[in-house]
């Protein structure tokens, strides 16, 4: 694992010397230029589930009780933001990056009011976590997904402290990108805690 990380941030210093400007802003250019030459992949809105609800069985209580369309429902899903994939293991991390306003000096408590940090939490649901983890390929007691949040959240008080809850025990699992600007502490908690789920 050590010479496989430091091949990893050997191609990061290269790169962020010569262009860590918008890349190191973005999360899929961050990632793209990292995995250049690489065993490793990143995939912009991955649709393997686009349509896993739409298969999903209920009981003929449960059809008799709701509302049945005309027409077959043929696309219901989840598409993470993100995907990166190891081509050699063939193993997969879904990702999703959250970006939200929070309470931090001079703003009021209401405005870290939003909820996207909550939406993020159905990755969690037994049903979702075991078809990200059969199609991930990364074992029963990993988190198939990792979180990154950005904005103000990452300093609100409130919110930190409930990431921090609902991540106990798969702290590696989420990431308080905190300075957008700067791209390093990223990718080295990937390269730290996310790829070796992937090798």
């Amino acid at each position: 694992m050590g010479s496989d990380a430091n091949r990893l941030r050997k191609i990061w210093q290269g790169y962020g010397g010569k262009k860590a400007g918008k890349a190191e802003k973005d999360f899929f250019d961050s990632f793209n230029a990292l995995f250049n030459g690489t065993e490793y992949q990143i995939r912009k809105h991955p649709k393997e589930f686009s349509n896993v609800y739409v298969g999903v069985k209920l009981s003929k209580q449960t059809l008799k009780e709701i509302y049945t369309p005309d027409e077959p429902i043929t696309r219901h899903g989840v598409i993470p933001d993100y995907a990166i994939d190891n081509t050699i293991t063939k193993k997969t991390i879904y990702i999703e990056v959250k970006r939200q306003d929070g309470w931090v000096e001079g703003k009021k408590r209401s405005d870290g009011r939003g909820n996207a940090h909550e939406r993020s939490c159905k990755f969690f649901t037994p049903g979702l976590l075991n078809v990200l983890r059969k199609k991930g390929k990364l074992g029963k007691n990993v988190l198939p997904f990792w979180t990154v949040f950005q904005g103000d959240i990452t300093r609100d008080p409130c919110r930190v402290r409930e990431v921090t809850l609902w991540y106990e025990g798969f702290e590696d699992h989420y990431f308080f990108w905190r300075n957008s600007k700067i791209a390093d502490p990223l990718v080295e908690h990937f390269i730290e805690k996310i790829k070796p789920l992937l090798d």
